[in-house]
C-alpha cells in the first residue's frame, strides 16, 4: 500500500462491497468515437477497445444481460442542455453522425439491450435503473469510454441507485493516463470496486 493509499484508509475510504449474483455488464459509449484516429475525441490507442471485446465474450459465455449505451442528439444539440453547450465535441453525437455509431468489431446483438442518453450517466434521464430492477440485477459491470466522464458518472448512480458498481481498469479508457489513475483510485475509494479485466473474467465464470 502507497501513502496515499494508506492516508486514505486511514480516513474511512477504501471499503469494500460485496459482488452480488446478478450481474448486468455496462458498456459505456464505445463509440467510433474514441476509438478512430481520425477523431478528437480519440483516445490515443484501441486497447480499452480490445479489452471490452474479451469483457463482452466473458459476459456472453457466463449468460449475463449486456447493455450498450449511446449517445444521440437532435441537430444542433437541443436536447443536450447545458453539457452539450459545456462540450462542443458533443457535435460528433448528432444523430447520423458515423462517429456515433458502434465499431462493427463489437455492436449490440439481437438480445442485448440498448440505452440511447445524452447526459454523462447511464441512468439520468433513461430507463436503466428500473430495467435492472426488473431483472433482478444487483451489480452492474462497467465498462467503457470516457472513465473521467460517462464511466464516472454511470458507477456512482450506480451506486446511488443501489447496483454495486464494478469498473474493469482495463476495460476503460481517457484521454491521458494520469487522469485515467486518479479517476480509477477515487472510484475504487469512494464509490465503486474497480478490478482487472483478469478478475472480471473470473467473476463471471463464476456466475
Amino acid at each position: 500500500m502507497n501513502e496515499l493509499e494508506d492516508k486514505y484508509q486511514t480516513a474511512g475510504f477504501g471499503g469494500s462491497l460485496e459482488f452480488g449474483n446478478r450481474p448486468a455488464l455496462v458498456l459505456v459509449d464505445l463509440a467510433r468515437a474514441y476509438i478512430d484516429s481520425s477523431s478528437s475525441l480519440y483516445l490515443g490507442d484501441e486497447s480499452a477497445f480490445l479489452a471490452n471485446i474479451e469483457l463482452v465474450a466473458a459476459a456472453r459465455d457466463a449468460g449475463i444481460p449486456v447493455i450498450f449505451t449511446r449517445v444521440e442528439y437532435m441537430h444542433g444539440g437541443s436536447d443536450g442542455g447545458l453539457f452539450y453547450k459545456k462540450v462542443s465535441a458533443l457535435s460528433l453525437f448528432q444523430k447520423g453522425e458515423p462517429m456515433a455509431e458502434f465499431d462493427p468489431r463489437l455492436c449490440p446483438e439481437a438480445e442485448d439491450i440498448i440505452v440511447t442518453k445524452q447526459y454523462p450517466s447511464a441512468f439520468f434521464g433513461t430507463s436503466l435503473a428500473a430495467t435492472l430492477t426488473a431483472m433482478g440485477i444487483n451489480s452492474c459491470i462497467i465498462s467503457g469510454f470516457s472513465t473521467s466522464g460517462c464511466v464516472r458518472a454511470s458507477a456512482l448512480d450506480a451506486l446511488q441507485n443501489g447496483f454495486v458498481p464494478i469498473v474493469v481498469s482495463e476495460a476503460c479508457g481517457d484521454r491521458d493516463p494520469a487522469v485515467q489513475k486518479a479517476n480509477l483510485f477515487d472510484l475504487g475509494a469512494k464509490y465503486a470496486e474497480v478490478i482487472s479485466l483478469s478478475a472480471a473474467k473470473t467473476y463471471l465464470s463464476s456466475i
